[in-house]
């Protein structure tokens, strides 16, 4: 009992620091990325539709994690850079896919030099998720705690509390020349 009671208690801490963490950022005007659903090529009434990347909305990266401003977390996913996708050039696999989703997202009229994520799934902020979770946000002992990368052991992750004001604190007041 007394496990839940302090997983509830850190869950109830990661609501109150993404409620926060949005205040500031929306209040100091953070730079918002483009938050996208990748649709693949299908067909639809005999018309067979190209692959797009369609916006869903706006989040702040902060690091491993993105958030909206109706303060739902997502861990991120793929990010690309929306540009002209230009020709085929065959020079690797992953330089064509890369060149396939900016070609998505120019069909989703995402403007040029914005970017994109996609495929970044929302973390669920109960309790039970985040002690079972694999993902970068999970609850040990009572405390939420940050994974920088999968590969990252439970014993190296960070308190979430201070990754988030450090990440906000960089979107707020960003390093001066960045």
């Amino acid at each position: 009992m007394e496990q839940t009671s302090g997983d509830d208690a850190a869950v109830t801490l990661i609501r109150s620091t993404l409620a926060e963490a949005v205040r500031r950022l929306d209040a100091a005007g953070a730079r918002d990325e483009a938050l996208a659903e990748f649709v693949p090529r299908h067909r639809k009434l005999l018309v067979t539709r190209e692959p797009v990347l369609r916006p869903v909305g706006r989040v702040w990266r902060l690091g491993v994690l993105l958030l909206d401003r109706q303060g739902v977390l997502r861990a991120t996913g793929a990010i690309i850079r929306a540009t002209a996708p230009g020709r085929p050039a065959y020079q690797s696999q992953s330089a064509e896919t890369r060149r396939a989703y900016r070609a998505a997202a120019q069909r989703g009229h995402i403007p040029d030099g914005e970017t994109v994520n996609y495929d970044a799934a929302i973390i669920d902020l109960d309790a039970a998720s985040l002690r079972a979770s694999t993902g970068p946000l999970f609850v040990r002992d009572g405390r939420a705690l940050v994974r920088w990368n999968a590969t990252t052991p439970d014993a190296d992750a960070v308190a979430f509390e201070a990754y988030v004001a450090e990440r906000v604190g960089l979107l707020t007041d960003p390093p001066q020349g960045a």
